[in-house]
């Protein structure tokens, strides 16, 4: 049987550092000499008192300005290699359908605008069918999605998720930047490239 990989979607996939602090600047929730970091940017404002904030921060950035969020370097050229060598890829994703705070924009037509206009439904690109994308509204609708979907691997930025995710899959944690060294019991990537060699 070949190798069933799952993807998860925000900050695996998709990039909104800059994003963040661009959208957070406009507001002046933070200075310039923030760094351009998602976890920087949140760990300020709740330093700050401003939770509400961050919340209503997040929607904003999962919604309509979700289009200048980048994709991660390497993430197409890696899922294209494992596609070709005949692993199934699905994408599964913890999102609301809603921000808990501030307009209730659509977080999964905002994520799924996102991927079409990164080709991951275009016949030039993946060529990606509805039955590879799944947004799951709670934690674990999403572990449930991954089990039913017969994944072998699972990649995911949140030690979190992972650790609800038997031990008999092939756990694999993105953390680009993070400095290694602590002990996990799965394999620890920080670049996209690396994943291949991982599944295959």
């Amino acid at each position: 049987m070949p190798p069933v990989l799952g993807l998860d979607f925000d900050n695996t996939l998709i990039c909104y550092d800059e994003v963040f602090h661009k959208v957070a600047r406009e507001r002046s929730l933070v200075s310039e000499a923030t760094p351009k970091d998602k976890i920087s940017i949140r760990d300020h404002l709740r330093q700050a008192g401003r939770e509400d904030a961050w919340t209503e921060l997040q929607g904003e950035v999962y919604g309509p300005r979700i289009h200048e969020a980048t994709i991660f370097v390497g993430a197409l050229e890696a899922i294209e290699l494992l596609m070709h060598a005949g692993v199934k890829i699905c994408l599964v994703s913890h999102k609301t359908r809603t921000p808990y705070l501030g307009k209730a924009h659509d977080l999964h037509f905002a994520a799924t605008s996102w991927l079409r206009r990164h080709k991951f439904f275009c016949v030039d690109g993946l060529n990606w069918g509805s039955d590879h994308v799944f947004f799951e509204t709670t934690k674990q609708s999403k572990i449930s999605r991954i089990l039913s979907q017969g994944c072998t691997h699972f990649l995911d930025d949140l030690p979190e998720i992972l650790d609800m995710l038997p031990e008999g899959m092939t756990r694999i944690q993105f953390a680009p930047g993070q400095v290694t060294g602590e002990s996990h019991p799965w394999p620890v990537i920080g670049q996209w490239r690396e994943l291949p060699n991982l599944v295959l």
